[in-house]
C-alpha cells in the first residue's frame, strides 16, 4: 500500500532541505556535547579545555557527580559563576537527565554572564547509564554499563 506524505506523520512536514539542515546540526554540535564525548576528554590525560558544572542541590551533588566537576546549583549560577570558573574556558553543564532543564537553564544563565557554554546532553542519569565513573560523598563509585545505552566494548553506536 501506498502512502501519501500527506499521511505519514513523518512526512507530513517535509525534511528540510540539505544545507539547511547541515546548518542546524552544526548549530545543534554548538549548543550540546554528548555524555561520552564529555567522558573521552575528561580521560584522555591532557587538559581537556573546558570546565565541568553541575547544576544540582546539594543532595543531589553528594549521591554522585562527575569527577573533577564544579558544583554550582542552577539558582546559584548569577552570584557564584564569576568566583567559581574561568570566564576564558568553556563551560559544559549537566543536571539530573533529559527530563531536567536545571543544566539548560544554567547555561543561559552562563551565556547571559559571557562565558562560552555546551549542556551535557543526558545528564548524570546518561552518565552513570553508560557506566562512566563517579564520586559520591562516600567516595567513588560506578555502575555496569546499561545495554541499552551504552555501546558494546569496542563497537560505536554513532
Amino acid at each position: 500500500m501506498i502512502t501519501h506524505a500527506s499521511e505519514n506523520p513523518v512526512l507530513r512536514v517535509a525534511p528540510a532541505a540539505p544545507a539547511e539542515a547541515a546548518a542546524h546540526f552544526r548549530a545543534s554540535l554548538a549548543f550540546h556535547a554528548d555524555v561520552s564525548d564529555v567522558a573521552a576528554a575528561l580521560t584522555a590525560g591532557t587538559d581537556p579545555g573546558f570546565a565541568v558544572v553541575d547544576t544540582r542541590s546539594t543532595a543531589s551533588w553528594d549521591q554522585g557527580h562527575v569527577p573533577g566537576a564544579v558544583h554550582l546549583p542552577t539558582a546559584l549560577v548569577p552570584e557564584q559563576a564569576e568566583r567559581l570558573l574561568d570566564r576564558s574556558v568553556p563551560v559544559v553543564t549537566y543536571c539530573w537527565g533529559p527530563g531536567c532543564n536545571g543544566a539548560t537553564r544554567a547555561a543561559l544563565a552562563l551565556a547571559e554572564l559571557g562565558f562560552r557554554v555546551k549542556e551535557m546532553l543526558g545528564g548524570f542519569e546518561y552518565w552513570v547509564r553508560e557506566g562512566f565513573p563517579y564520586e559520591t560523598w562516600q567516595g567513588p563509585a560506578r555502575r555496569d554499563a546499561d545495554p541499552l545505552t551504552a555501546p558494546v566494548e569496542g563497537e560505536c553506536g554513532c
